[in-house]
């Protein structure tokens, strides 16, 4: 039998996994540092307090129980050996007949490393409650503060990029602020609250076409956004953020100004971007070593002159692919290079707020976010988290609230 080994259970390798899953010609070994896969889409609701944790992961182990071929350890890897076909992890030594790379991207500082220590990124889990944390224990320091410039600071929340991350982010902060939060403390008005938006280049959500961007802008105006294009960050401490040469004071900044390949490309000899991504032939497989695939955010890959972008539908199509052409090269039958099938991009801004941009049909407002819903919902791992999620969203739809507002300090 041979070995298949996966590095990550992201969109991209959980899809591979999910095609070669069952097949008795191969022994799968998925390897992750978490144990549960993570619908990344929805972390901003996690981190602005709209869903919980568990509503948006799943256990890896869970996915695959009933295929006794399917192995997954939660471990981490720190060297990649392509010639003699090892993976090594903290723990021991897995060899592969075929590898698939899907690790994932991390978030990207710029060189500005020790900024993380004051602006949280949003890749992880962890990272998510660590901004719920932070932007709800906003509003208690400023509710007992006595100090008006204090308030200020403690009400002001700054997010670092204008990517959909970014923007669904500072909606999200817009609508906790203007609706959810308005009757519940005695001290504030949490509706004065200052939010804004902080982008490098000239518009937001560069990918969009312009008439939706400006519908964007609008929406996020109408919750109390302030959106800074062409504005660069100098610097970021505990206490204030440094843009050209002003300074904000605030004791929130949230980082969501893109990212960058994970580090263990570094691990593996071959070809590799300015930004560390490793490039691929048109099959996904690395020039060096064929039988080892590259998928998802960690790859440099060009279609029609342009690279594909770190999104969520071009991983879960680079898994299925990479899956099915070490199925087709084990059955010695031919197969076409892959061609990412663009099926759209969505973006939402807040309650009945949203943008669709699918090939031709581009639409905002209610039915662009019905739309955003439903996608949402139709590719969250397991029925329970669907259900569970569409019971949230309902629940805060007719009631104005948002349920997930626990604070865990550490």
């Amino acid at each position: 039998m041979k070995e298949i080994v996966i590095i990550g259970a992201g969109f991209g390798g959980l899809n591979a996994a999910k095609i070669l899953a069952g097949n008795k010609d191969f022994n799968i070994t998925i390897l992750d540092k978490e144990n549960h896969h993570l619908f990344k889409p929805l972390l901003y609701q996690v981190a602005s307090a709209g869903l919980n944790e568990s509503d948006i992961a799943y256990p890896i182990r869970s996915i695959f129980a009933k295929y006794k071929n399917v192995k997954v350890f939660k471990e981490n890897v720190v060297d990649i050996d392509g010639e003699s076909k090892k993976v090594i992890t903290d723990s021991k030594i897995h060899q592969y007949d075929y590898l698939i790379i899907a690790c994932g991207a991390v978030e990207n500082y710029f060189k500005n490393t020790n900024w993380v220590n004051f602006a949280p990124p949003l890749q992880k889990l962890s990272h998510a409650q660590h901004l719920r944390n932070k932007i709800l224990n906003a509003f208690e320091m400023a509710e007992k503060s006595k100090d008006e410039e204090e308030r200020k600071k403690h009400l002001t929340f700054v997010i670092v990029g204008g990517g959909p991350t970014g923007v669904e982010l500072a909606g999200a902060i817009g609508e906790i602020t203007r609706i959810t939060l308005t009757k519940e403390f005695r001290n504030i008005d949490p509706s004065l609250s200052r939010i804004i938006l902080i982008e490098a280049n000239n518009t937001i959500l560069r990918s969009f076409d312009k008439k939706l961007i400006k519908k964007a802008l609008r929406d996020l105006e109408s919750l109390g956004v302030q959106v800074w294009t062409n504005s660069r960050v100098t610097d970021i401490s505990g206490d204030y953020i440094n843009i050209a040469n002003e300074t904000i004071k605030t004791s929130t900044i949230m980082w969501a100004a893109g990212t960058m390949a994970n580090s263990l490309a570094e691990k593996i000899n071959c070809d590799k971007d300015q930004m560390g991504k490793i490039l691929v032939e048109n099959d996904l497989s690395l020039n060096q070593f064929p039988d080892v695939y590259a998928v998802g955010d960690i790859v440099h890959f060009e279609q029609n002159g342009r690279v594909l972008p770190g999104l969520a539908p071009v991983a879960m199509q680079q898994g299925k692919y990479a899956a099915k052409v070490i199925l087709k090269r084990e059955a010695g039958k031919p197969y076409k290079p892959f061609k990412y099938r663009d099926k759209g991009q969505l973006a939402t801004i807040g309650r009945s707020k949203a943008i669709a941009e699918i090939k031709r049909f581009k639409v905002s407002g209610t039915l662009a976010w019905i739309t955003w819903l439903f996608v949402h919902i139709l590719y969250l791992t397991g029925f329970k988290n669907r259900m569970l999620v569409m019971l949230q969203w309902a629940w805060s739809y007719f009631t104005f609230k948002k349920g997930a507002r626990i604070i865990i300090d550490k």
